[in-house]
């Protein structure tokens, strides 16, 4: 179980020789040989980054490394493609386990998050990883085999879904991974019947112990700044939660060394009734304990009305709020997430846009340049 965790890797480095604050030894080259155990691989990544430094290489601690580290006498050429490629793989985990070979978890948690009121059932699933590599970024997603077989006697395909939990999961033990998972359930367009969702409802009804089959990590698009001083507005509606309380739960509800999150999260949750508030309690009780840097807003369609006298919907509150949010996205540091069904973005899309008018501002031309910046991201399926 603990044995991959175990395992060591050799970091060379450049763009540290200057820092007097560093005990490794640096060559003439202007480079270092760190040694890093697994588990504090991404920490020293992000050390290393904050410190001006360059990951060159990254390769297991065994005698042909060390004897390569000794035979070294030149720097790695500034152009090696293959180097860069490397590092961006590392920092950001992608693909460890494939469809034709997923990890086997095991199944230690599910529970119901809709309370009595609420429609439809959303479970909280936390799955145990602990005797693999998996590994994962707040903001990426997994993919679900689920087992069987389709009706052209195939295996199913994957479906992805976003991450609940921080990297170090919900136990802060490096051994889990979490989802909040809907159960899909619709109406047959011709037949009238009801059908239920593949995937979902194997999630939904997989019983404490069995296995689950997980591939992935996979996403860029949702991943949390790096900066402990950024404002972060997160509109989610539904499970759209899951990648907004992996964030909250690093910023707030861990405490780590290389991360202490001091800037502004502002989260906006759309639900149809306060009973299918998904992780009320932790929510509200982070609310209380950093009133400066966490604020909750609710949109509950069925039970709140917005100006209008209307259902008051995610896009409500960013008209609602449109002065306060446009003023935030004026900061280079500023970061606006969605995350949730497809149906949320137009709407949203449409209310900024006229908001934006108000104040003279192109809402097209903004978004363009905050996605170009990485400060605009959104992840709906």
């Amino acid at each position: 179980m603990y044995e991959s965790r175990n395992r060591k890797f050799i970091y060379e480095v450049e763009g540290l020789a200057s820092d007097a604050r560093l005990n490794y030894a640096v060559r003439q080259s202007g480079k270092v040989f760190i040694t890093v155990s697994y588990d504090r691989m991404q920490e020293e990544m992000r050390r290393i980054a904050r410190l001006g430094g360059k990951i060159l290489s990254i390769k297991p601690f065994n005698s042909e490394t060390l004897a390569g580290m000794a035979a070294q006498t030149n720097p790695a050429p500034s152009n090696n493609k293959s180097m860069t490629q490397a590092k961006a793989k590392v920092d950001i985990p992608i693909n460890i386990y494939k469809p034709k070979n997923p990890y086997i978890g095991k199944c230690v948690e599910n529970t119901e998050l809709v309370r009595e009121g609420g429609t439809g059932t959303v479970r909280h699933l936390k799955f145990d990883i602990s005797g693999g590599d998996l590994r994962y970024l707040e903001g990426q997603s997994i993919g679900i085999v689920p087992p069987g077989i389709d009706n052209k006697g195939k295996a199913h395909k994957l479906r992805l879904y976003s991450i609940a939990s921080t990297r170090h999961g919900d136990d802060v033990d490096d051994k889990t991974v979490s989802l909040c998972v809907r159960q899909l359930e619709y109406q047959h367009p011709e037949t009238g019947e009801t059908v239920y969702g593949v995937c979902s409802t194997h999630l939904c009804n997989l019983e404490v112990g069995a296995d689950v089959a997980i591939t992935g990590p996979v996403g860029k698009e949702m991943l949390l700044p790096d900066d402990e001083n950024a404002t972060v507005i997160m509109l989610a509606t539904g499970t759209g939660i899951a990648p907004f309380r992996a964030f909250l739960w690093r910023m707030f509800k861990e405490q780590h060394e290389d991360y202490k999150f001091k800037g502004l999260a502002w989260l906006v949750f759309g639900i149809p009734y306060s009973a299918n508030i998904l992780y009320k309690d932790e929510l509200e009780e982070l609310a209380a304990q950093y009133p400066d840097n966490f604020r909750l807003t609710y949109a509950i369609s069925r039970e709140q009305k917005n100006a209008e006298g209307g259902k008051m919907y995610v896009q409500s509150r960013v008209s609602e709020y449109a002065g306060e949010i446009f003023d935030m996205i004026q900061k280079p540091n500023t970061h606006v997430y969605m995350c949730g069904l497809k149906g949320m973005e137009p709407p949203i899309a449409e209310t900024f846009t006229q908001e934006a008018e108000k104040i003279g501002m192109d809402w097209d031309a903004k978004r363009k340049e905050l996605k170009k910046a990485h400060r605009w991201h959104v992840e709906v399926y």
